[in-house]
C-alpha cells in the first residue's frame, strides 16, 4: 500500500499547487478510514516541499515517485521511494526516510545506536535515522522478493534532514555514527545539492519504468515465524530485522550489557509490548549475540511449552542455558550476581513463588520468585505484557519488578513500550478492536476504521471451524492450529497411546494436546489433529488460528457486561478463590485472538455472547 505515485515532475506540480498533502490525506482516509492526525499532515506539507526542491535541481521528470509506502506485515511507512537506473544501467530504488528535527530538537543517548530527539511533546530514545533507514532497507530486503530476481535491483537508502544545520552541535554525525553514516548517508539542510547528486548517480540513467513495474507486482515472502529460525539466531547469526522502537530497546540492552561485565551496578530493564510487538524477538536475538560473544547468559520463562520447545529446537549444547523461572531456587546453585544477563520473556507469567509440591523442604523459604530472578543476574531483562495474566498464581507486573529491585538497590531502566505490530496482519487497530470488545480498556476511543489485513470470521459450528483450519494446514503444514477456552476436562492418553476426544460439542470430538508431551502440539506434525490451549499457545505464532470461545466466559445482555461462569471452567487453578476470574478469562480470550499472522476464526459456544461479538465487531469494522 502506498499512499502516494506518481512521476516526478507531476509530484513537483502538486507540491507548487499546494495538493500533495490533499491527496496524501484523501488516500489515508480512503485506506485507513481514519483521518491523518493535523501534525502528520504539516509534516507532508513542510518536508516534501523540501523533497521538491531537491528534485528540480536533478533531470529527474519521467521517474516514478512513491510517498508513504507501508512495509509488509506492519503499520510502518516508508517516507519515499524513488526508482531509476545508474550510469551501468543497473535498476535501482532509492528510499529517502525525511527528518523535520533541528540541532535543538537532538540529543545524544548514552545507549549505542541511539539518540535523543524532541518528539510530539516531550524526548523520546530512538535510533539513530541512518539505523532507521538501514531497518526499513533490510526490511524491504527480507521481505520482496523482487530483490532476489535478475536482473538485480540495487537498493539504497538515505536521510534527509532538511531543518538540521551541519556544522552546530552535530550530534547526528558523531564519531561513533560513522560506520552506518557511511552505509545510510544523511544530508542535511546545507545538503540538498549534495542529495541531488546521490540521486542523479543512482536514478538518472533512465525513468525507473521498468524497475518500478517489477516493484509493484513482486511477489511478498510469508512472515517470519519465530520458531522456525531460532536455531540460527542463537547459534549463528542475527535473523530479524529489527525496525524502529524495537532498534531502540535492542541498543539499549546491548549497550547495558556491555557496561555491566566491567561495572559494580547491579541493572534491570523493563520492555514492554502487546502481542505481536517482537518481545520475543528481541529477547532471543539478544540471546545469541551475547551467547556468541562469550557472555554468561540465561533465558527463563514461565512457560512449559515454550521453554521444552526452545530447549529441543536448539539441542543438548545450547539447552541448558535456557530455563524456567523456578530453576533459581537454590540459592546455593545460583549465587547471587553468578550470571551476568538473565533475559525473562513472558515476565507477566512470574509467580508468587517458586514452590510447588516437587520442591525440596529445605528450599521452600517463601521467598518471592522475582527476587530470585533479579537476585542470579548483574542486568535483569524483562519482557512483558501485563495483559497476558491468565492465572492468579501469576503475578508479574511492572510494579512487582519496580518494588522487587529496591530490595537489591538495583537501578531500573523502563524502555519506550513497543507498540509496532508485526502479527495480525501488520495491523495495530485489530488488537485495540479485540481489547475494546472484551473491555479490557475500558472507555477506550477507537475510530471504527475497515479491517483490511486480519481476516476474522466468525462460524456457525464446530465443524465447520475444524474444516477451515485443515484447509489451512493442507495449503501449507502447521499454518494452523485449533485452540479452545479450558472448557473440558484432560485425560490422560489411553493406554495405547491415542488421545481422548475430551472437547466435545454436541456430535463434535477432538482430544486436547497430548498430556505427556503438551509442549510438542504447536511445532509437531501432530498438533494439527489436537486443541490447544492458552497455556500451550501463549508465545507462539501461527498464519491462522481457529477458536472456541467457550461458555466459561459469557456477555451478560441484561446487564451488558462480561462475567464469568466457573462452573463451565474445567481450569482448576485458574477459578479456585479467584476474584478476578473475569479479568483472567479476557486475558485468556485476548492470548488467543491474537496469536495469527493472517487469520482467525471463531465458534462461540454462548449465543449471546456471539451475538454481542458479532454487532460490536460490525461496528469496529472489524468484519464488514
Amino acid at each position: 500500500m502506498r499512499l502516494y505515485e506518481n512521476v516526478v515532475e507531476k509530484f513537483k506540480e502538486d507540491v507548487s499547487q499546494n495538493v500533495v498533502a490533499d491527496k496524501i490525506s484523501n488516500k489515508y482516509l480512503e485506506y485507513y478510514k481514519k483521518r491523518a492526525s493535523p501534525s502528520e499532515i504539516r509534516s507532508w506539507v513542510n518536508s516534501l516541499n523540501f523533497v521538491k526542491t531537491v528534485l528540480e535541481n536533478t533531470p529527474l521528470n519521467k521517474n516514478k515517485i512513491i510517498i508513504e509506502y507501508e512495509l509488509p506485515y506492519s503499520q510502518k511507512r516508508i517516507d519515499v521511494l524513488l526508482f531509476g537506473k545508474d550510469k551501468q544501467g543497473n535498476d535501482n530504488i532509492v528510499i529517502i526516510e525525511l527528518k523535520q528535527w533541528s540541532n535543538d530538537s537532538v540529543k545524544d543517548s548514552f545507549n549505542e545506536g541511539n539518540i535523543r530527539a524532541f518528539i510530539g511533546k516531550g524526548w523520546r530514545e530512538v535510533p539513530h535515522p541512518s539505523s532507521q533507514a538501514e531497518g526499513y532497507y533490510w526490511y524491504l530486503k527480507d521481505f520482496v522478493t523482487v530483490f532476489d530476481e535478475n536482473p538485480k535491483i540495487l537498493l539504497s537508502a538515505c536521510v534527509y534532514c532538511h531543518n538540521y544545520n551541519k556544522g552546530f552541535n552535530e550530534v547526528l554525525y558523531l564519531p561513533k555514527f560513522k560506520k552506518c553514516l557511511e552505509e545510510y548517508p544523511i544530508f542535511s539542510k546545507q545538503e540538498m545539492i549534495n542529495l541531488g547528486n546521490f540521486l542523479i548517480e543512482k536514478l538518472a540513467s533512465d525513468s525507473g519504468l521498468g524497475v518500478f513495474g517489477r516493484f509493484n507486482i513482486s511477489i511478498l515472502r510469508p512472515s517470519k515465524k519465530l520458531m522456525d529460525h531460532t536455531s540460527e539466531m542463537i547459534n549463528k547469526q542475527q535473523i530479524f530485522n529489527l525496525i524502529d522502537e524495537q532498534r531502540t530497546a535492542y541498543n539499549a540492552i546491548m549497550t547495558k550489557a556491555k557496561q555491566i561485565s566491567k561495572s559494580k551496578e547491579k541493572a534491570i530493564m523493563i520492555i514492554k509490548g502487546g502481542p505481536g510487538t517482537g518481545k520475543s524477538v528481541i529477547a532471543l536475538e539478544v540471546m545469541g549475540v551475547l551467547l556468541r560473544k562469550g557472555v554468561n547468559v540465561v533465558h527463563a520463562t514461565g512457560s512449559s511449552a515454550f521453554t521444552n520447545t526452545l530447549k529441543q529446537i536448539l539441542g543438548t549444547r545450547s539447552a541448558k542455558q535456557f530455563k524456567f523461572f523456578n530453576s533459581f531456587v537454590d540459592q546455593s546453585k545460583y549465587k547471587e550476581n553468578g550470571i551476568n544477563v538473565i533475559i525473562c520473556d513472558e515476565a507477566h507469567r512470574i509467580r508468587k513463588t517458586s514452590e510447588s509440591i516437587y520442591t525440596p523442604k529445605h528450599l521452600r523459604t517463601g521467598e518471592p520468585q522475582i527476587n530470585e530472578l533479579i537476585r542470579s543476574a548483574k542486568l535483569s531483562l524483562f519482557f512483558i505484557d501485563e495483559q497476558q495474566v491468565v492465572r492468579p498464581t501469576e503475578t508479574g507486573s511492572v510494579d512487582l519488578i519496580k518494588e522487587a529491585a529496591k530490595k537489591f538497590n538495583a537501578k531500573v531502566y523502563e524502555l519506550p513500550e513497543l507498540k509496532t505490530q508485526f502479527r495480525c496482519g501488520g495491523s495495530g487497530s485489530y488488537l485495540e478492536k479485540i481489547e475494546k470488545i472484551l473491555g479490557i480498556k475500558e472507555g477506550t476511543d477507537i475510530e471504527p476504521d475497515k479491517e483490511t489485513k486480519m481476516e476474522f470470521k466468525i462460524v456457525s459450528s464446530p465443524h465447520e471451524l475444524k474444516k477451515i483450519i485443515d484447509e489451512k494446514n493442507k495449503e501449507k503444514k502447521n499454518s494452523a492450529r485449533l485452540t479452545a477456552g479450558f472448557c473440558w476436562p484432560w485425560s490422560k492418553p489411553n493406554t495405547d497411546g491415542s488421545l481422548v476426544n475430551d472437547v466435545k460439542i454436541g456430535d463434535f470430538e477432538m482430544p486436547w494436546e497430548n498430556k505427556e508431551v503438551f509442549w510438542k502440539w504447536a511445532t509437531d506434525d501432530s498438533g494439527m489433529k489436537q486443541i490447544g490451549t492458552v497455556y500451550t499457545s501463549q508465545g507462539f505464532e501461527f498464519d491462522y488460528m481457529g477458536i472456541i470461545f467457550g461458555n466459561d466466559l459469557v456477555w451478560d445482555k441484561k446487564h451488558k457486561s462480561w462475567y464469568a461462569k466457573p462452573e463451565n471452567s474445567c481450569d482448576n487453578m485458574a477459578k479456585r478463590g479467584n476474584d478476578e476470574f473475569v479479568q483472567h478469562l479476557k486475558n485468556i480470550y485476548r492470548v488467543l485472538l491474537t496469536r495469527a499472522h493472517k487469520g482467525i476464526f471463531v465458534f462461540f459456544m454462548n449465543k449471546d455472547t456471539e451475538e454481542y461479538f458479532k454487532n460490536k465487531a460490525k461496528e469496529l469494522k472489524l468484519i464488514v
